[in-house]
């Protein structure tokens, strides 16, 4: 009985200590790897961070990040993603869609998770479904397919009588076979010929418009960017603004802007939404949730339009789009 006792008055004691914090119980640091592949995304690991602190995770204190990034560097981003590896980080965070996939595949037979955003899930085997990832891998896509189609849709909303659209687009990309699977019945429908160009280079690409301008061959009404890796670089946006401004053929898709032109209207999303929604799904990975078990997110797409671009180029752009749009360039 007086063990019994000895045994109670000390469970007592402790828990009348931890609640009044006498004793605390050692919390844990957590270590995150983020690899973001293009300055056009870097802005996604900043929100993410701001919504891990949000959620109680302070850096140096209960989690440290190892934060890199590259521009189209696939052996450097190798090298980055096998330090990863080798550091046994808590969680891996990569994007856009090229890391995600070196992202998963350096992590193949560990227990490591990778957490992807701003990734293009069609055309490539980076999740098994959008409700059930699978493996140690989710995170949050880009609604590509479901874009490229909008972006036409609105181009034919603003441009009803443009019959002919050059639609350039690297080759190769992983995503671009199901956007155009789509988006070719869509311009059929609508009555537009695609005239589609595969670039390989930026290179190739000013070849093909040198040649264009030599022959005086612009025989398109619109250009049209649909979601893939050439519709984010702005050199490439400024090649074709540099042949096609002067013939007041405008340029679609996508929101790109200089310090005195810019498309007409994007259909996208916002980067910063991809880390705030990347967060809590970190979250529930470093608190014991298996990844490939939570669906992955997506993020909405926003119309953003132009009117100074489009009132440059002389097109009277229709009241029922600019209702709808959620953000107007003037």
């Amino acid at each position: 009985m007086k063990t019994a006792r000895k045994y109670l008055v000390a469970v007592s004691i402790i828990a009348v200590l931890l609640s009044s914090g006498c004793v605390q119980e050692d919390e844990r640091v957590y270590r995150v790897g983020i690899l973001s592949g293009l300055d056009f995304f870097t802005v996604i690991g900043d929100t993410f961070k701001e919504e891990m602190t949000k959620l109680g995770y302070v850096e140096n204190e209960n989690i440290i990040y190892d934060i890199q990034k590259t521009n189209f560097e696939p052996e450097r981003e190798k090298e980055i993603l096998e330090k990863f590896v080798d550091d046994d980080v808590d969680l891996i965070f990569a994007f856009p869609t090229e890391v995600a996939l070196a992202a998963k595949e350096a992590t193949e037979g560990t227990d490591i998770p990778v957490l992807f955003a701003a990734a293009f899930t069609e055309g490539n085997d980076l999740i098994d479904s959008v409700t059930q990832p699978g493996g140690h891998i989710t995170g949050v896509r880009y609604p590509g397919t479901d874009v490229a189609v909008r972006r036409l849709e609105v181009l034919h909303d603003i441009m009803p009588d443009a019959k002919r659209v050059w639609l350039p687009y690297q080759k190769e990309y992983p995503a671009v076979p199901a956007e155009l699977e789509l988006v070719r019945p869509a311009a059929q429908s609508l009555g537009i010929t695609l005239i589609e160009f595969p670039v390989t280079n930026q290179t190739h690409l000013q070849e093909e418009l040198q040649n264009r301008e030599d022959s005086d061959n612009f025989d398109f009404d619109a250009v049209l960017y649909i979601p893939e890796s050439l519709s984010t670089t702005q050199s490439v946006f400024e090649l074709i603004a540099n042949f096609t401004r002067e013939r007041k053929i405008p340029i679609m898709g996508t929101k790109i802007l200089t310090e005195d032109y810019g498309t007409v209207f994007g259909v996208t999303t916002n980067n910063p939404d991809f880390g705030i929604l990347a967060a809590p799904m970190a979250d529930k990975i470093l608190r014991g949730t298996q990844a490939g078990t939570i669906p992955v997110a997506s993020p909405e797409s926003k119309l953003i339009i132009n009117y100074k671009a489009a009132e440059e180029l002389g097109i009277t752009l229709p009241e029922g789009l600019l209702a709808m749009a959620d953000d107007i360039i003037r």
